[in-house]
């Protein structure tokens, strides 16, 4: 099979999150493609399935494991896809649903996509789970920002939001992966979407991701979908609204996600980047 490497949600390949790319991996098991996955070591490589016209199968794999949905990889397929048949929209069937990507090219020449996810979902925290996992960030109460209260968020995959008070805190991250990865896997989160918010529409984010055997994430797709859910139910923002995440940026790999939140219930989250081709 032919493999590509990608960056998404970023215009020059030092930045963004990068990611593997199989654009026909027909006949593949999943012993294949765990091993191009491990082989590769991004946190995710997309494996694309074609079933006729527009409709596609997907499916994600970290160096460790299978997870659902993964929206970095997806952005970059997309846009791998694009520069190969020229843009347009597709139909991705996941793990966790169908979801629509569509791409286009700016005038400077770059490639963009935009996924549409599966419904949304938010849950409550339990107080215990949050114990657990401040003891895992080494955090403690008093750096959580009260007016963004912890909850799991989904939006294809689930992921705990926990907000902190200030930009220092979520940039001196130093969390116990052990302990973080087992709770995470007693669970069933992905990533963790750590965050800080600077302006009204401006966040900051993090995202660890030990049960993919990666320490962190520079940009989470699936995980900006579904804080753009939480957003919404808990009535963070005034709907609609376009919000701006930077990650990666304490990574030396800077991202940026624009997540567009429609007003009506219950309906995904667009999720727009731009994705460059690494080299060879």
């Amino acid at each position: 099979m032919e493999i590509l490497r990608y960056a998404a949600f970023t215009e020059v390949p030092e930045g963004g999150n990068p990611a593997g790319v199989v654009l026909d991996a027909t006949g593949a098991d999943e012993v294949e493609m765990l091993r191009v996955a491990a082989d590769l070591g991004y946190s995710e490589t997309a494996f694309l399935v074609p079933t006729g016209g527009d409709l596609f199968d997907v499916r994600y794999f970290s160096p460790l494991a299978e997870v659902p949905f993964c929206g970095h990889a997806t952005i970059a397929l997309a846009a791998a896809y694009a520069e190969r048949h020229g843009p347009g929209a597709l139909r991705l069937r996941t793990r966790a649903g169908e979801v629509p990507v569509a791409t286009a090219v700016t005038a400077g020449g770059r490639t963009t996509a935009t996924l549409t996810s599966v419904a949304p979902r938010t849950v409550p925290l339990p107080p215990d789970d949050l114990a657990a996992l401040l003891v895992a960030l080494r955090w403690s109460a008093a750096d959580l920002d009260p007016a963004l209260p912890p909850r799991v968020a989904y939006a294809g995959a689930w992921h705990p939001v926990v907000a902190v008070r200030t930009r220092q805190r979520l940039a001196d991250l130093d969390y116990d992966m052990a302990a973080l990865g087992g709770l995470m896997a007693r669970q069933g989160w992905t990533t963790v979407d750590l965050v800080w918010r600077e302006a009204a529409h401006v966040f900051h984010a993090r995202n660890p991701f030990p049960p993919g055997g990666v320490v962190e994430d520079p940009a989470t797709g699936a995980a900006a979908a579904a804080f753009g859910g939480y957003l919404r139910e808990l009535g963070l923002v005034r709907l609609p609204a376009t919000v701006t995440v930077h990650q990666g940026v304490d990574l030396g790999r800077p991202s940026t996600l624009r997540v567009d939140i429609p007003v009506a219930p219950g309906t995904g989250i667009a999720v727009t980047g731009t994705g460059v081709r690494l080299p060879d």
